[in-house]
């Protein structure tokens, strides 16, 4: 059985959500309605100031953390802004889960693992049955990514520098073999 819950981790700055948008273009290329979220560093000037948050359906967007960010969990020079997560992350999770083929969580990590709202979408989303495109933070500790990352229908695929160039295409055959084989079982079972 082909896996379900498509993980990316690396390093800082190796190319994971670049990668993660090739692999969300492919399968929408080839008709599969894709949801979720995804997060972006915001800069200014060249420095970082924050990160962006996107729902993948709506486009609707909102701050994940910024170092003006007044109230909020601290990490580092940042603050979380749970209200932003809650508003335009969570709620494209769940969305996703409703209406959508592939649910997108970019990114399982410190910043996102404040909410409980995050924790309980993300959970739902890889009980959901549907196929997962995730990635997770590199030096995340915690017990749900670990639950996460140990599924027996995951697989954790590590960006380098090396095969950022060739990795997505091997995540987007790994996407599209769990992709056709439940529609196929779909079509066994119902004869449509």
């Amino acid at each position: 059985m082909p896996k379900r819950v498509l993980l990316l981790t690396g390093s800082p700055g190796v190319g994971k959500t670049t990668l993660l948008l090739k692999v969300i273009e492919a399968l929408k290329s080839r008709g599969y309605s894709v949801g979720g979220v995804v997060s972006r560093e915001f800069r200014t000037s060249g420095t970082r100031i924050g990160f962006e948050i996107i729902d993948l359906a709506s486009g609707k967007r909102g701050w994940l953390a910024h170092v003006k960010q007044k109230t909020g969990p601290r990490l580092g020079k940042y603050r979380v802004n749970l209200s932003d997560l809650d508003d335009v992350g969570v709620e494209a999770i769940l969305k996703a889960i409703k209406e959508c083929d592939v649910i997108v969580i970019d990114e399982i990590g410190p910043m996102e693992l404040f909410s409980e709202k995050f924790r309980k979408a993300v959970q739902e989303a890889v009980e959901s049955g549907k196929l997962v495109l995730g990635v997770v933070h590199w030096r995340a500790r915690d017990k749900l990514v670990d639950a996460v990352k140990t599924r027996q229908d995951a697989e954790l695929f590590t960006v380098t520098f090396e095969n950022r160039g060739r990795l997505h295409q091997i995540v987007v055959d790994e996407a599209l073999r769990f992709l056709v084989e439940t529609a196929n079982k779909t079509l066994a079972r119902t004869g449509k």
